[in-house]
């Protein structure tokens, strides 16, 4: 594992320049780039046709964890769209199936693991991820960079509260009562799943930010059950304590997560850059909310991209005056990209926004 001090190695783009001046990080750094950037998160995926034609019998995690493989759909989207951005194909349970836990992902259900974690004994019988293991991510990042030049590659990682979610239930759900219950019911070992979780997570994202990622995304897909309280009190930590592996390189650092917009200022304090934003909030009053000084990333909703062009148009000219308010703004949608999105619509939307002047 290298030192926590160490800098991003001096051929990194961000270091060289390749990406420094990008869109994208201009954006997120609060500068006004040369072009309204855009990327979309999900993407890489089943949106796309290239995308399950090179998937067809290779399980989710086996891709995610073949580099050429995981490079190739990574970089499909930016040469079918002409995003401002690669985002990183991974999973969030990677970083446990790295470490040696039981864990696959099910089609039709989602992250299954083996022996779900509810105990103290469950958390201390967890296996420790390695520096070692990542490897196949920092080679996959590296052949994606190098394809991608002066465009930027963004890492990712899911954030404490949800892989501890999925730990704790088992696999997916829909209210994560398991984890709610667990932080008051045994804070101990809530505390110490979710320093497990975060420090995969935070290994998870050096690993890509010095292989040549040049921004890291930290998802908290589920924060949303949460209350504010709770938030603070029981994620908030451990969030930080992620993000303590990336902090201080340099590298823009983006929190996003569904349903928070009652959390955005506890999540901006655990140590970011910039927010993104979900299709629930107006980016004027997420600004606002933030005092006016975050860069904002988002929020088309996504279910809008099936709607005539005229109101897709529309919407997407209402959020871009929305996040005139904030200091940079980096266009996404609210959530992922639906799997049955037409792509011809996604790369229109990108020529739209790329068309649209300062």
């Amino acid at each position: 594992m290298p030192s926590m001090l160490q800098a991003l190695p001096a051929a990194h783009p961000l270091v060289t320049g390749a990406t420094a001046s990008s869109p994208l990080i201009t954006a997120y750094r609060g500068g006004k780039p040369s072009r309204r950037p855009v990327w979309f998160m999900r993407q890489a995926g089943r949106s796309l046709p290239e995308y399950r034609a090179v998937r067809q019998g290779i399980s989710m995690l086996d891709s995610c964890l073949k580099p050429e493989l995981a490079a190739e759909i990574t970089l499909q989207p930016v040469r079918r769209h002409d995003v401002d951005a690669g985002i990183f194909f991974s999973d969030i349970v990677i970083p446990l199936k790295l470490a040696g836990a039981g864990v696959d992902i099910v089609p039709g259900v989602g992250p299954v693991l083996e022996h779900p974690v509810r105990t103290a004994a469950d958390v201390a019988r967890l296996p420790k991820l390695t520096w070692e293991a990542l490897e196949p991510i920092r080679e996959a990042v590296r052949l994606t960079v190098d394809e991608l030049g002066s465009t930027p590659l963004i890492g990712f990682a899911g954030a404490p509260f949800t892989l501890a979610a999925y730990m704790v239930e088992g696999r997916p759900s829909r209210d994560h009562l398991g984890p709610r219950t667990m932080m008051h019911a045994d804070p101990a070992s809530w505390e110490a799943l979710a320093a497990w979780a975060a420090d995969a997570s935070g290994l998870f994202l050096r690993a890509q930010l010095e292989a040549g990622a040049s921004a890291a995304q930290l998802f908290d897909s589920w924060a949303g059950s949460l209350g504010l309280a709770d938030y603070e009190r029981f994620v908030a930590p451990a969030s930080a304590r992620a993000l303590e592996p990336v902090r201080g390189l340099g590298a823009p650092l983006v929190h996003f997560g569904t349903g928070t917009s009652e959390l955005l200022g506890a999540m901006h304090r655990v140590g970011v850059d910039v927010m993104g934003v979900d299709y629930r909030l107006p980016l004027d009053e997420a600004s606002r909310r933030l005092g006016g000084t975050v860069p904002l990333q988002g929020n088309i909703d996504p279910a809008l991209l099936p709607a005539p062009w005229e109101v897709l148009e529309a919407h997407v000219r209402e959020v871009i005056a929305a996040g005139s308010e904030a200091p940079g703004h980096v266009l996404n949608l609210g959530h992922g990209v639906p799997p049955e999105t037409d792509p011809e619509v996604l790369t229109r939307l990108v020529s739209l926004i790329h068309s649209i002047g300062y």
